[in-house]
């Protein structure tokens, strides 16, 4: 997850650097970062961003990703792209780079580009997990709006928003201006996909499946029942593109894996589901 914007006051430096990871609390440009062992995985290490929890590392093998909704959106990637595809991925919202360490390790000949918009956080991390460098893992310290409507267009076949200030992913980063610069840094077949956090009423997530359903020819959902059904807080992830998404029945068996088994939702699912909702603009 990304956070907000730091101020433009100067901030205390961070802890003496360390190469590789050392648990205790570290400041950070926009705030604390906090490191804590995995009483359960000797190699595993959990990342707390100003008290919640951000993004989990297993050192010894970078395929295992602990967070849930982590895993469903590599298993949308995995329904589209084999693994000798030459991925070209963009990733809004840094932390510990759990997801495009991934990338890195299941798609050996991919390109990935991380936006974090902690420049001292980026640092920690690099020494801290040992991540590949550029050019299969390069990160770009900015604002996520910022640095995507400076790219080139169709320079990127998969781009992934997990950026949050605090509960809520920043306002410009969920509008219909937003998603359709993003859209232009796509590829034609390229994806879209955004962790959306949200409470029992899915008044968020009902806005922003509408916002992407506005731009791209084909939509998806997943997300737990419970949380689809209204019972939780929690996460939903959706995915926009212009050609379609999770055809066959290979991504709905994938979901049903892990801990929280996941669900579905197609085109014609999302769109109903947003139907009553305002798109997102700039203008609010």
């Amino acid at each position: 997850m990304g956070r907000q914007r730091p101020s433009k006051s100067a901030a205390p430096e961070p802890d003496a650097a360390v190469k590789g990871p050392v648990a205790g609390k570290y400041q950070t440009d926009t705030g604390m970062a906090e490191l804590v062992p995995d009483g359960d995985n000797p190699n595993g290490w959990l990342l707390l961003l100003n008290g919640v929890q951000s993004s989990h590392v297993d050192l010894a093998d970078p395929l295992r990703l602990d967070f849930e909704y982590m895993r469903w959106i590599m298993a949308l990637v995995a329904d589209r792209w084999g693994a000798g595809e030459k991925l070209r991925t963009l990733s809004l919202g840094g932390a510990a780079c759990s997801m495009p360490r991934y990338l890195v390790a299941a798609y050996p000949n991919s390109r990935n580009v991380v936006v974090e918009i902690d420049g001292k956080l980026a640092n920690l991390v690099r020494d801290w997990f040992e991540l590949p460098r550029a050019p299969l893992l390069k990160i770009r310290v900015g604002e996520a709006r910022e640095v995507t409507e400076t790219l080139t267009e169709a320079s990127r076949d998969l781009v992934i928003r997990d950026v949050f200030s605090g509960a809520k992913t920043p306002h410009a980063l969920t509008t219909a201006e937003f998603t359709e610069a993003t859209k232009k840094v796509l590829a034609v077949d390229g994806v879209y996909v955004l962790n959306c956090g949200d409470s029992p009423a899915l008044a968020t997530a009902r806005r922003e499946a509408a916002t992407i359903a506005a731009a791209f020819t084909y939509t998806a959902i997943i997300a737990d029942p419970p949380m689809l059904k209204g019972r939780r807080s929690g996460n939903i992830i959706i995915a926009g593109s212009d050609a379609p998404l999770g055809v066959g029945g290979g991504l709905p068996r994938a979901l049903l894996g892990g801990a929280m088994p996941a669900q579905l939702w197609d085109d014609a699912k999302v769109r109903q589901f947003g139907q009553s909702a305002l798109i997102l603009t700039d203008a609010e």
